[in-house]
Order: C-alpha cells, then structure tokens, then sequence
C-alpha cells in the first residue's frame, strides 16, 4: 500500500482545499495518507473548526479518518494558534528543533509531498 505524507507548508485555504480531498481521495482507494500543518498552514487551524468556514466539513472528515498527523509545534507558537492546535486535541509535532522532519516520514516508508 502506497504511504504520503503531505506536508502542508501554505496557508491560503485554497492549496489547503487540495490537500483534504487528495488526502481523502487516497484514503478512500486504500492507500495511507498523513497531513502534517507546518509552517503558514497552521493558521488555518482555529479557522477550520467554524462550520460557517467552507473547508470546515472536509477538515471533519480528515481529522475522522485520522489523516491529521499533526501540526508543527514551533509555527504554532510563532504564529499564535498552538492553544487552537491543543483545543483541537491535535498532536504537537516537534522533533526537529520543534518541527517535523521530512525525514522521519522518509525513514518509515512515505513518500513525501509538500504544498
């Protein structure tokens, strides 16, 4: 089975869109998928839990099928949504100097993508 890790580096909702439904698309053919937020991305988080937003449904329905791996710790801080991040219940990713690394996901067999 196909593993991608997509790490989500953009923040405008519309590249975001594009990463939920190719997220769940690969989920729904049987193939793994993880979304990890880091850098501008995580601004999205307090957003995507409005129901008046438009991505709120889709961003359901990934964090359901467990295709959220998680959010980088440090943009979070920086940029002032980890206490969003935390409500969310999100994991806080944080193994490079507070960052995921590309590399983690490498090592175990994904393939990475990034936006």
């Amino acid at each position: 089975m196909p593993r991608y890790a997509l790490f989500v580096f953009n923040g405008d909702p519309m590249c975001f869109i594009h990463v939920l439904l190719n997220a769940l698309e690969m989920h729904a053919k049987g193939d793994e998928a993880k979304i990890i937020l880091e850098g501008a991305s995580v601004k999205l988080v307090p957003e995507l839990v409005k129901s008046s937003n438009p991505l709120h449904t889709l961003w359901q329905k990934s964090l359901e099928a467990g295709l959220v791996e998680g959010v980088c710790k440090a943009c979070s801080s920086k940029l002032g949504t980890l206490d969003a991040a935390r409500e969310q219940g999100l994991t806080l990713l944080d193994e490079m100097s507070g960052h995921p690394a590309l590399s983690t996901y490498r090592d175990r067999g994904y393939e990475v993508v990034t936006f």
